[in-house]
């Protein structure tokens, strides 16, 4: 059988590439049955007039991907569920993806029309809405240039030296040429993906997890190997014994009040999991977005490791403002300076005015005073929602020190869709606990915003959803 590809030896692109491309849109296609043997690598180089070689490299990443099974002395064959369709591993699902796209789309519809209690976001009333429009108008003021111009490469360097003070307030040593401003910590974290991964590759993430991430990744052609988060960090025993198996080049972790659990690794798993990291030579992506949130300042990875193993993600976006875009990539200057080159191949620049908004807010304390008010209005709302949780009878998975994240679930419901049909007669929004699973695997458990938990509408789908039949 020959397969119904064409191979372009003038276009530039390495054979091995078209290979693998045409081969996955065969299988996309469905005219490919699961089960169904490919020619073998010497009938394919045959057909085709091409070495063995690519033809080789391309079997192993399609293999990797999970779109072709290999069996020993058989041959290669449409893998019977195609992990790189159905989301396990490789590309995503289109039907999964199009789940994810509807459950984020549903943090962006109009604040009257549902209550978002499933939201990473924080309610317009309880931002600084005077602060940032003083500031806009500042920056508009006395440099109407950033109006229309790109930022540096690097990003802003008042807002960078800002950032160094805060990073070392964290005890993380790092000069202002280790620190790259991008749009948003999701930028930063594809730059580090174009930069350090190719499609096949392992990636370690938590299990719950950054459910975006696991749709980066899925896009990257990464492999997704789940790590599950306990109440203290990352499994140290499920983490070892994954290692024997596989040698990923990266572990995702949320530090400090963890999406979507809240909770924070301890420093026992801390210093374990940096010297698994030297011993199986993988680096850390900490995760450190909602370091604002914290109020009594803890060690990071970072801190720990000092940007040796560690890559620092953090940013302003969950605090500041979704729309000012303002995230930061720290590590060491070999790294930074190739990202920012990926940067400008990739967007050119970022905002100069939002950065210029950012570094008015933080020069002016502004944003010092703000956190502080949200801080404690966010304290409060977390012990409330606990509170309430607790006494309509469901179950936490550990009370947050803080951050706006809990993690709860009903004890006899299994399937926390089933929580999310019983929020809708209600008006209430919330997404499935297996949209922050690597894999899509059912969970009982879901995410609650608790700046949204004082609308009648969360108590009474607290109390209705606790009274669903077993």
């Amino acid at each position: 059988m020959k397969l119904d590809i064409e191979l372009n030896r003038e276009n530039g692109v390495p054979l091995t590439e078209q290979i693998v491309t045409g081969v996955t849109a065969w299988i996309r296609s469905r005219s490919a049955h699961p089960g169904a043997k490919l020619p073998s690598i010497r009938q394919f180089s045959a057909d085709y007039g091409v070495s063995r070689f690519p033809v080789i490299e391309a079997y192993d990443r399609l293999v990797s991907l999970g779109y072709l099974d290999s069996r020993h002395g058989s041959g290669f064959f449409v893998a019977e569920r195609h992990r790189g369709l159905s989301g396990a591993q490789g590309t995503s699902d289109p039907r999964r993806a199009e789940e994810e796209a509807v459950h984020i789309l549903q943090q962006f519809n109009h604040p009257g029309e549902t209550l978002k209690l499933g939201s990473g976001f924080i309610p317009e009333a309880w931002r600084d809405m005077d602060g940032l429009g003083h500031a806009i108008r500042h920056v508009s003021r006395v440099d109407p240039a950033s109006l229309v111009d790109y930022t540096t490469p690097y990003g802003n360097p008042v807002l960078r030296e800002h950032l160094q003070s805060r990073l070392a307030q964290l005890g993380i040593e790092a000069d202002a040429s280790q620190i790259l401003i991008t749009n948003g910590a999701s930028q930063g974290l594809d730059l580090l993906m174009r930069y350090m991964l190719k499609a096949g590759d392992t990636m370690f993430v938590e299990d719950p997890g950054y459910y975006n991430l696991f749709g980066l990744l899925k896009l990257h052609g990464v492999k997704l190997v789940g790590i599950p988060r306990t109440r203290n960090g990352p499994d140290l025993e499920v983490l070892q014994a994954q290692l024997r198996l596989h040698r990923p080049k990266l572990f995702f972790i949320n530090t400090l009040f963890h999406n979507p659990t809240g909770t924070i690794v301890s420093p026992p798993v801390a210093f374990r999991l940096l010297q698994l990291a030297r011993e199986h030579h993988f680096k850390i992506i900490e995760d450190d977005i909602y370091a604002d949130f914290q109020t009594e300042l803890t060690d990071r990875l970072a801190t720990l490791d000092q940007l040796e193993h560690v890559i620092y993600v953090g940013g302003l976006s969950k605090t500041l403002s979704s729309s000012l875009r303002i995230g930061v990539v720290v590590a060491d200057h070999a790294t930074i300076k190739d990202l920012a080159d990926i940067k400008m191949l990739t967007s050119i620049g970022g905002s100069r005015f939002a950065e210029a908004v950012a570094v008015a807010m933080l020069e002016r304390g502004t944003y010092r005073k703000y956190l502080e008010r949200l801080r404690r209005r966010m304290r409060d709302a977390l012990g409330a929602t606990v509170q309430a949780l607790e006494a309509s009878g469901w179950e936490v998975f550990e009370t947050p020190l803080g951050g706006k994240f809990v993690w709860a679930r009903v004890p006899h419901v299994e399937d926390s869709a089933r929580l999310v049909e019983c929020g809708v007669p209600l008006g209430v929004t919330v997404a499935p606990g297996s949209y922050f699973r690597p894999n899509a695997e059912v969970s009982p458990w879901i995410r609650i915003n608790v700046a949204y938990t004082g609308d009648p509408r969360a108590q009474a789908f607290f109390d209705a959803a606790a009274k669903l039949a077993p």
